[in-house]
């Protein structure tokens, strides 16, 4: 008898096999058509080289490692010099030079033109959609450039490295760097998202240097060369330009006090910071602070619109990969029609983000078009954001128990998603802000109803949902003192009118009737895959 205790114990079937080797933009349908709309001009050979690229194995293990030895606060060298420095993976730093290197922070400024913005937006989805956390510096170096061009001189001394596609991540004089990056220190303890409560001070020095004495309660990105703060002038709440090296190579003080310990977004360093004579150069008018930043704050939440939605495909992408491949009771899941409804509802809303996700960016490459994306950006943000975290849990869910390991992507996308719903502004500050650009920018109001109306006639059940979107801006411009009670309702009416516009506009026939029926018709459920009768399910699981 033999005495050896290695025995094969099973051989392992049915388990779906890994999902490396594709082309993440060739899988994306919906995103592949809406870039064919809103960029009609755009070669598609640099999405097809990212989406290869991003669908590598060795690029998603890239993105395991970084999330799972997540960066490191080193506040003293070992000599006892402080120093402040973030130590990051080589995988993060990797994942870094390879977006930076195909211009997915600042090529629609660096290129600007018809169909920049919607370009850099494909290629940003893409690469989220597979690590999330390196789209924080790559967003806020995107939307400082309007702000930073407030001020001619700094715009011209550090724009050129701004626009750059060197990966530069050493800290040093930036004058002698091909490349930078940018942060936001905005903040604090007392205030979060009421910066106007401050207590950041800057003292004047002369020539627009300020001496910056406070805190920072989020700064994200604290390895960047460079911030936007905000801070109190004697002429009121002002921003300012805060360099981590100072002209000449001597560190200016930015003393970061610990890293964030988070629920996902683990790649990303968001940490707490102190300014202890502080130098930074004034950016904008004194005292105007908001205003200074307001095109930024459009933009960083135009990618939280778009980081949102790259989840959302991840989760729908690996639920359909689960179930082409494994079989269950019978039948392979993806033929089960249980399965189907859900996979099909989860790409259903995937689809609806994608379509909006790229309208929103095409409003950005488009000057006449600022009205528009005023309110369409703020309504965007709140609902597609606010979807992710279900969207992902329902994904997740789809892969059985192997959903809820971290051996499986969606369980860190799980994580990942509230984030984007909680980052420049959270529900009740982005149902506000709508509110408050509705009573001041009434053309903003008359710009999206416009969007909405272009779309009426097509369908019963839109034609319905507008006047219902319709009546809720009137009670709320009758009344701005109530308006706050039904801020919710009127901005996910508002949200879903945008995504049902866009869908009729530009989807295939059996996306923009599904989105009908099953988001504004009458026998619409709260859950995925409660789908209503009508919807042609096998479509939108073809493009799943």
């Amino acid at each position: 008898m033999s005495t050896s205790r290695h025995h094969t114990t099973h051989e392992v079937l049915n388990q779906a096999p890994p999902r490396v080797d594709v082309d993440e933009f060739a899988l994306n349908t919906a995103l592949r058509e809406a870039v064919e709309v809103f960029a009609p001009g755009a070669g598609t050979d640099l999405f097809h080289e990212i989406g290869r690229h991003v669908g590598t194995e060795q690029y998603q293990h890239d993105a395991e490692l970084a999330n799972t030895l997540p960066p490191v606060q080193h506040a003293h060298d070992r000599w006892g010099n402080r120093v402040d420095e973030i130590e990051f993976h080589p995988s993060y730093h990797r994942i870094m030079e390879y977006s930076v290197s195909r211009g997915l922070h600042t090529s629609a400024w660096a290129d600007p033109g018809p169909g920049a913005n919607v370009e850099r937006a494909a290629g940003f989805m893409l690469v989220s959609q597979i690590e999330a956390g390196h789209g924080c510096p790559l967003s806020m170096t995107h939307a400082v450039v309007p702000s930073l061009r407030l001020n001619p001189g700094l715009a011209a001394e550090w724009e050129p490295a701004l626009l750059s596609t060197v990966y530069d991540p050493e800290l040093r004089d930036p004058a002698t760097k091909s490349g930078v990056l940018f942060g936001m220190a905005m903040t604090e303890k007392q205030g979060g998202s009421d910066v106007r409560a401050n207590t950041t001070t800057a003292t004047p020095m002369g020539d627009g240097l300020h001496m910056l004495r406070g805190h920072k309660w989020f700064c994200s990105a604290p390895q960047s060369d460079a911030f936007l703060v905000l801070a109190q002038a004697p002429e009121g709440l002002s921003c300012f330009l805060v360099p981590r090296v100072l002209p000449g190579g001597e560190r200016n003080p930015f003393l970061v006090q610990r890293l964030k310990d988070k629920l996902g977004n683990k790649s990303n360093a968001s940490s707490e910071v102190e300014f202890d004579g502080t130098l930074g150069w004034m950016v904008g008018e004194p005292g105007r602070g908001v205003r200074t930043i307001i095109e930024m704050v459009g933009r960083t939440r135009l990618d939280c619109v778009l980081g949102s939605t790259a989840g959302m495909r991840q989760g729908v992408a690996e639920a359909a990969w689960h179930a082409r491949h494994r079989a269950a009771f019978g039948a392979t899941l993806v033929d089960q029609p249980a399965m189907a409804a859900v996979l099909a509802d989860l790409q259903l809303e995937a689809e609806a983000a994608t379509w909006t996700a790229t309208r929103l960016a095409a409003a950005y490459d488009d000057d006449e078009s600022a009205a528009y994306r005023r309110l369409a950006t703020a309504v965007a943000k709140y609902w597609t954001c606010k979807r992710g975290p279900h969207h992902a849990y329902e994904s997740l869910e789809c892969l059985g128990g192997n959903g809820y390991t971290e051996a499986f992507p969606l369980a860190r996308r799980y994580r990942e998603q509230p984030v984007l719903a909680v980052w420049e502004g959270s529900g009740n500050v982005i149902a506000l802000d709508v509110l408050r650009a509705m009573a001041r920018e009434p053309e903003s109001v008359a710009a999206f109803d416009a969007e909405l109306a272009a779309q009426t006639g097509h369908h019963e059940l839109f034609d319905r949902h507008i006047e219902r979107v319709r009546g809720l801006i009137g009670r709320a411009a009758s009344d701005p003192a109530a308006a706050p009670a039904i801020a919710r309702r009127l901005v996910e009416a508002m949200a879903l009118g945008q995504q049902g516009a866009v869908l009729l506009a530009h989807a295939p026939a059996p996306v923009a009737e599904a989105f009908c029926l099953a988001r504004l018709g009458d026998d619409r459920s709260a859950e995925y895959g409660a789908l209503p009768d009508g919807v042609d399910v096998a479509a939108l699981v073809a493009r799943a």
